[in-house]
């Protein structure tokens, strides 16, 4: 059970974010498509055995573009990470020196950890409810 997810993001360097998903989050790598026209990427990530997430990168191309890294729309960002081995994913995480600025806990919707990534995005680990609409199987 993964979610399929589009999730526009602006970085500092393309390199370094897809570096953070595989090597940090441990996930595969399943499309990286540049569009020089335009300088993004669409890059296709996904747990190993799980169904992909598409991220928008688009690099900050101007130094004050760079102040809104993670400081959108006035303020953080909440992305969602859909799991379904919450503790098995959390741990992983941990190990790999992930950072967890709130530890798991059980919410209305389910269970879930708050962790930054290098932008200063904040992602919701989240195991969604069975009866959650965002509970998506496939």
């Amino acid at each position: 059970m993964q979610l399929i997810v589009h999730i526009a993001l602006v970085v500092k360097d393309y390199d370094e974010a897809i570096d953070f998903y595989v090597n940090k989050l441990g996930f595969e790598l399943l499309d990286d498509t540049y569009q020089p026209e335009q300088d993004k990427r669409w890059v296709v990530v996904a747990p190993y055995g799980g169904k992909g997430t598409t991220l928008l990168l688009a690099r900050a191309s101007k130094p004050e573009q760079e102040t809104f890294i993670g400081n959108q729309a006035g303020g953080r960002v909440f992305l969602f990470l859909s799991t379904n081995d919450f503790y098995k994913d959390y741990s992983n995480y941990k190990e790999k020196g992930i950072v967890f600025i709130r530890e798991p806990k059980e919410t209305e919707y389910g269970m879930v950890a708050v962790f930054k990534d290098l932008y200063g995005n904040l992602w919701d680990l989240v195991q969604f409810t069975d009866n959650h609409p965002m509970n998506t199987r496939f």
